[in-house]
């Protein structure tokens, strides 16, 4: 999992039993906790490896899919590898723990926290990545409905080279120059040497909550406006193509909010309850964590990933609309001659793409 609490016990500790870490630990079943983290990141590795490699198209929609576009397919892909990258590191952490039995390092030992604050720094690079990539895909679907270009080497540098800024500052902050983080006895001290980690995690996700779900509001406007405006009717027909993507959008805002809700919940409890700190409750969330951020790859992979079967009731829709759209000057038996309907704004190609369901 992802989270700025956690990744303070990579500190050296002093052993006082007065610290909020040490009384965190006492009532904190570390095997439990690592055994749900073990469990979770395996089914995200699954469910990104399954998004990652191709499938066989059958025949039957090989026409249809050669005719829809790749770029929402190509940021679904690296979308897929964040995930599967940030879920290893949450695996490989979770199995040396459970091996060494030794979550938090001791006084001494540097090996520890320096394995620890490594680990740390490429879960949340990866896991900052998707948060980046599930924002780029909503904007990719704009900019197609807007009949825009991708922009695949801007989100590629912005998707990498966020993260990679926002994780080094925020955790070398944290840990440099001597990683002792749990005794801070000044506010001022843990607002400059924490808060800038919880800002790096929680500003990008708090972003995309906000965010996406406005983007995929107007996307839906605009697509029922282009599929209905033409003929000045709404049928049951352009209700199904409308009703199918607005449901695809919002089970891609409900995934994120499912899978990272959490995590925001956990910062506001340990910053306003700082001094009065609800262990349990605490805790409880991060069982939650651990369990939810590694299986956004597997939400993600049903999702976004489509499903021929069900394709096949809904996307010669997709298709027939545009033919049944096509007669722009055709004569009315009761007025001679009408004047050409507006052009219809075709369905982007892109959208067949984004099209789960």
């Amino acid at each position: 999992m992802s989270d700025p609490t956690i990744q303070t016990f990579c500190c050296h500790h002093t052993g006082n039993k007065e610290d909020l870490a040490i009384r965190i630990m006492d009532e904190f079943n570390t095997e439990s906790y690592n055994i749900v983290c073990l469990v979770s990141s395996s089914i995200g590795i699954l469910g990104s490896m399954y998004q990652i490699f191709p499938r066989r198209i059958p025949s039957f929609f090989q026409r249809w899919h050669s005719l829809s576009s790749k770029r929402g397919r190509h940021i679904i892909i690296w979308l897929a590898v964040a995930d599967l990258f940030a879920s290893l590191g949450v695996l490989v952490r979770s199995s040396l723990w459970l091996q060494y039995k030794n979550i938090m390092p001791m006084p001494n030992d540097d090996v520890s926290v320096l394995f620890c604050s490594i680990i740390s720094a490429w879960t949340q690079y990866f896991y900052t990545a998707t948060w980046f990539w599930t924002l780029f895909y909503a904007i990719d679907i704009w900019h197609s409905i807007k009949g825009h270009e991708s922009y695949p080497v801007l989100y590629h540098s912005l998707a990498w080279g966020i993260p990679a800024v926002t994780t080094s500052i925020g955790l070398s902050i944290l840990y440099i120059p001597n990683a002792r983080c749990h005794n801070i006895k000044s506010v001022s001290t843990a607002f400059l040497r924490i808060l800038p980690n919880y800002c790096a995690t929680y500003l990008p996700i708090a972003i995309v909550m906000v965010v996406n779900p406005v983007i995929y509001l107007l996307a839906s406007k605009k697509i029922e406006m282009a599929v209905a405006l033409p003929l000045a009717q709404f049928t049951s027909k352009e209700r199904r193509v409308v009703d199918t993507l607005r449901l695809k959008f919002f089970l891609i805002n409900a995934v994120f909010y499912i899978c990272w809700l959490p995590n925001l919940v956990n910062g506001i409890l340990v910053w306003t309850m700082w001094f009065n700190m609800p262990v349990k409750v605490i805790i409880i969330i991060w069982y939650i964590m651990a369990f939810l951020n590694p299986m956004q790859a597997l939400l993600n992979a049903l999702v976004y990933r489509k499903w021929a079967p069900i394709e096949s009731k809904f996307s010669p829709t997709l298709v027939n609309l545009q033919k049944d759209f096509s007669f722009h000057d055709e004569q009315s038996p009761l007025l001679g001659s009408e004047p050409p309907r507006l052009p219809m704004s075709p369905i982007p190609p892109a959208i067949n793409n984004y099209a789960t369901l």
